[in-house]
């Protein structure tokens, strides 16, 4: 009798075992993204990129994604006067690289909540890096050069995803589960982007969000000043590697 109690005790915890061992399902999470500008018509989606993430929404949970390969650090590369690409996103903790691909100085810095930043001058083939280990937006610039800008993206979850140039996103290895989605674009303002959010249930089957449509803001973003807070200094250089904008 206590010999079959006890295979009955072994039975049970390597059933338990076997199925803690199950992998978790996943599934893609997919949608379509249309930004429309303030005159009414859609923009081309190659300029317009759309950050979309999921958020679980139980309370303290904090699923993995199912894929195990890290994500390579993200990368904006300083070349022609322009970050390439404009806009990135990343999960907090994350680095991003700035390498610097002309032929002269840059001075990449960023004032914003997202992460407070000066990296200096640094020449050409060089590469800095940043750490931002908070979520938020965070708009980048040059102190050098006014033209260039960029956005960083720090979200607080792994699932998340940019929109690709027919404005496609795919959010790939997502638990089952209940999230909050969230979606950002640059020159929405925050009530159309707080319109958008809503809860969505991601089953052990591929899951789409639909098509969102973003209404960009009739009044544009304005020109930003410089890492001192100063309107910045007529570019006059005398070596050819310097045009005007």
């Amino acid at each position: 009798m206590r010999c079959s109690r006890w295979k009955a005790i072994v039975a049970g915890i390597l059933l338990l075992s076997a199925r803690v061992a199950e992998p978790v399902q996943a599934a893609q999470v997919a949608g379509h993204v249309t930004v429309v500008a303030a005159n009414g018509k859609d923009r081309a989606a190659r300029d317009a990129r759309v950050v979309l993430w999921l958020k679980p929404v139980a309370p303290g949970a904090e699923p993995q994604p199912a894929g195990q390969n890290p994500a390579p650090h993200a990368r904006l590369v300083q070349r022609n006067k322009t970050f390439d690409p404009h806009v990135v996103a990343v999960e907090v903790g994350s680095l991003v690289e700035f390498p610097n691909r002309d032929p002269f100085f840059h001075n990449v810095f960023s004032l914003f909540n997202g992460k407070r930043f000066d990296l200096g001058l640094y020449e050409a083939g060089s590469t800095r890096s940043v750490h931002f280990d908070r979520p938020g937006i965070c708009y980048i610039f040059c102190n050098i050069h006014p033209q260039m800008s960029a956005v960083v993206v720090v979200v607080d979850t792994p699932f998340f995803d940019v929109s690709d140039e027919k404005g496609n996103i795919a959010v790939p290895d997502v638990p089952a589960g209940e999230y909050q989605l969230n979606v950002w674009e640059e020159q929405c303002t925050p009530q159309v982007l707080k319109e958008l959010s809503r809860k969505v249930v991601v089953t052990e089957r591929d899951t789409s969000v639909g098509d969102l449509r973003l209404r960009e803001s009739p009044q544009p973003s304005t020109a930003h000043l410089n890492k001192y807070g100063r309107q910045y200094d007529p570019q006059v250089f005398s070596s050819p590697a310097y045009v005007q904008p």
